[in-house]
């Protein structure tokens, strides 16, 4: 497959075919700042979530790093300890980076600033050989979704397992399956109906970030081309357990 999951990790290399790209999403630097505006007080994760993310590129020998948006939490012009964490991590990385834009993205380009090996595509994604990658929260391009895989994120998909004492814990987990197209048709017309492409819905980075339950109802997706673009997907633990088909778990 073009895309593999790293066993244990919410991160995975995609063979681009031109690249070993190594594949985040939803890292969501200087979290703990916003956490601690709301009242919330944890401990500062950035340095953890640095080297994990570094260990990960020497472990995979990967010469790119995708970003699947949401690199930053703050909206508008990172700044304060996120400013600080995001350069930290860009200045850390000594392959070149691709930063797709999320919604929590929208001035990251003031923090990039003219760092050569870095580069910010739009919210509709980009296309590296036969992956396409796109946050989510707003349609991928045409392009994107010709591709053989699209990667998204945005979600933070998570389930909630119960053990038969009623106990219960919560796991981020993968979402892939074939994508549907039906939702894709008001957007784009007849024009992708040659497209036959695997979606896979990435888990946070970040393990403090929350996410969209897959199993509570009444929980609703955040994408506007989600569920219905993963109609028949399967859920998978980040260890590569297959839980099945996620609408019904």
């Amino acid at each position: 497959m073009a895309v593999e999951p790293i066993p244990d990790a919410p991160a995975a290399v995609a063979d681009t075919g031109q690249r070993r790209a190594l594949v985040v999403a939803d890292y969501h630097a200087g979290l703990e700042v916003h956490l601690r505006r709301e009242g919330v007080e944890l401990d500062p994760a950035d340095r953890q979530r640095r080297e994990r993310l570094l260990a990960l590129l020497a472990e995979t020998d990967s010469d790119r790093l995708v970003v699947l948006g949401d690199l930053a939490t703050t909206i508008g012009e990172p700044t304060g300890e996120e400013r600080a964490e995001i350069e930290a991590l860009l200045d850390s990385v000594a392959v070149p980076i691709t930063i797709v834009k999320g919604n929590h993205d929208g001035e990251i380009e003031s923090v990039v600033g003219d760092r050569p090996d870095v580069t910010v595509t739009d919210g509709d994604g980009t296309r590296i050989g036969a992956v396409g990658f796109a946050h989510g929260h707003t349609w991928p391009a045409p392009a994107v979704l010709e591709a053989d895989t699209v990667c998204v994120a945005h979600e933070h998909p998570v389930v909630r397992l119960e053990d038969e004492v009623g106990g219960a814990r919560v796991e981020r987990v993968w979402l892939r399956g074939g994508l549907d197209l039906t939702p894709f048709r008001d957007q784009y017309g007849d024009r992708l109906d040659a497209v036959s492409a695997e979606l896979v819905v990435f888990p946070a980075f970040n393990d403090r970030s929350g996410g969209t339950w897959v199993n509570v109802e009444g929980r609703d997706f955040l994408s506007p081309f989600l569920p219905e673009g993963l109609d028949n997907g399967q859920a998978y633990l980040l260890d590569g357990t297959r839980l099945g088909p996620y609408r019904r778990l």
